[in-house]
């Protein structure tokens, strides 16, 4: 049976497509899913259409199949979702071939993925032979005509065997090119990890404009009831060119530079968030025009390059968050990334 893993305030699930069974099933959870996040009948129609496609594509045309990722589109409420379709092979170095009405390698009528695309509001896709393929979509029945000046990708999934991800993330617009981003990873795994991580996102939610060290004082003070949290919270002001971060715990932090290999590692002190914790200390680093920034809980690996990804800093954030969630999660524990990027003029 496929699964859903319902993620923090119902925003999110996930889906594992191996066999044909289970692109069924996933269609009708996603529906359920849909339903129950308060997206309307057209709406679930659309996400419908999308994932019988998206998930009989995983059965047919990939070796071990792969897994779908769902959640409300960033800042639309219950109009638009977002949908990743994560493989780990064969890949195809020629993936807009497959887009074209009746071409299909399997002896289908070949019109799926052209159906996904047509009945989407954005449709972007990474494909490399020997490593995978990362398809990401978001369905709506009301498109958005102007693109958003930054973009915002978060896959936030739970360790198998639990309903509940103990990770959550958040993210506010300041405004004039100024983002935060908070991803907190509650101590352990479940509700409860998950009820300390949400305190978390509450009070970054209520203190937008607080200083960092205030704030995660703050956060500390709002956590003690609670099992406690490792917690990150990045400024990225791209119009000044500079980022501004704090953390506690193991929460890790990437600034990716465009064009180039290396990364910078954010620094956060050790400890954790409502329980015993170091010094708040705040660092700052610089931002350039066309940068990333990443920012994982412990369950997605650090050793990772997104330039073994040929071109995939140049593409939405969600699918970057997809990619390195695909490649690098541990299957031990909840994983999340978030990644935050800026569209250019």
């Amino acid at each position: 049976m496929a699964l859903i893993y319902p993620a923090t305030m119902r925003r999110s699930a996930y889906f594992s497509v191996v066999e044909r069974s289970q692109a069924g099933e996933a269609r009708r959870q996603s529906v359920i899913w849909a339903e129950q996040a308060g997206c309307s009948k057209e709406l679930q129609g659309q996400l419908a259409l999308a994932i019988t496609e998206l998930a009989g594509n995983l059965v047919l045309h990939t070796t071990h199949g792969g897994c779908l990722v769902l959640r409300l589109a960033e800042g639309r409420g219950t109009e638009a979702v977002e949908v990743l379709s994560l493989d780990r092979g064969p890949g195809n170095a020629n993936f807009n071939e497959c887009l074209r009405d009746g071409y299909s390698t399997a002896g289908t009528a070949g019109i799926g993925l052209g159906v996904v695309k047509r009945a989407s509001e954005f449709f972007e896709v990474h494909s490399q032979p020997g490593v995978g393929t990362a398809l990401l979509c978001i369905v709506t029945c009301h498109p958005v005509p102007q693109r958003a000046k930054h973009l915002f990708g978060l896959v936030n999934v739970p360790v198998k065997g639990e309903d509940i991800c103990g990770d959550s993330a958040a993210q506010v617009d300041l405004g004039n090119g100024r983002v935060r981003v908070l991803v907190a990873d509650g101590l352990g795994h479940g509700p409860s990890a998950a009820e300390a991580s949400q305190a978390a996102v509450q009070v970054f939610m209520k203190e937008p404009q607080e200083e960092l060290t205030m704030l995660l004082e703050k956060i500390h003070d709002a956590l003690k009831a609670t099992r406690g949290a490792a917690v990150a919270v990045a400024d990225v002001d791209a119009a000044q060119g500079r980022v501004r971060y704090a953390g506690v715990g193991n929460i890790a932090g990437y600034i990716l530079p465009p064009g180039r290999a290396e990364s910078t590692h954010l620094v956060s002190m050790n400890g954790t968030l409502g329980a015993v914790r170091s010094r708040i200390q705040e660092f700052s680093y610089a931002w350039e025009p066309g940068a990333l920034l990443v920012m994982t809980s412990d369950g997605i690996k650090n050793h990772w390059r997104l330039d073994r990804y040929a071109g995939v800093s140049h593409r939405h954030p969600s699918l970057v968050s997809g990619i390195l969630f695909r490649d690098h999660a541990r299957t031990t524990d909840d994983a999340t990334v978030a990644t935050l990027g800026f569209t250019t003029p």
